[in-house]
């Protein structure tokens, strides 16, 4: 897959929520991961953090959203339930995205709001786990960016291959 992404949260209180959105992150292959106005201690995400993934990839804790640096031309997707949110089945990913999300009983902060590229929704009845909410939207990124053999029509596995990788022509550069 293409591209790149990470995933973060703000004003988390629960360390728990944060070291088993980190452990899925790391699976998912996350470049990063990051926090911003954190409230728990950094060590304390290691006791649902079995992976060791703040070990094993860039975590960056930012003291507020004005601090907040992310690389050139990430774009930033709020996961929220808001007004302005696009369902997720109807997102298309950028090809380099922060995604963020909130605190487990505020949410998203409304400068962070306004920092967002895009605001996207789980289309659920109610709100749902924090790290279960970032591992639906890490793999509908897989599911939608990866490159996977079509879905077959009916239920099952896939009926045919995936197609072979197209390869450009050769560049040749002049000096």
């Amino acid at each position: 897959m293409r591209g790149y992404f990470g995933i973060g949260v703000e004003r988390i209180s629960k360390a728990a929520n944060v070291g088993a959105l980190l452990r899925t992150a790391h699976a998912f292959d996350a470049s990063f991961a990051f926090t911003v106005d954190r409230q728990v201690d950094a060590s304390a995400f290691r006791q649902a953090d079995t992976s060791e993934a703040s070990r094993n990839m860039p975590l960056y804790a930012f003291a507020d959203v004005e601090t907040m640096t992310l690389p050139q031309g990430c774009e930033v997707v709020a996961i929220e339930l808001h007004d302005d949110a696009v369902d997720l089945p109807s997102f298309r990913h950028p090809r380099r995205a922060a995604y963020l999300l909130g605190s487990e009983r505020g949410g998203l902060s409304e400068p962070l709001i306004a920092r967002a590229d895009h605001i996207v929704r789980i289309p659920t009845r109610f709100s749902i786990n924090l790290s279960l909410a970032g591992a639906l939207v890490m793999y509908d990124r897989l599911i939608t960016l990866g490159r996977h053999a079509p879905r077959p029509e009916r239920a099952g596995g896939p009926t045919e291959d995936l197609p072979p990788h197209v390869h450009g022509g050769q560049i040749t550069r002049k000096r």
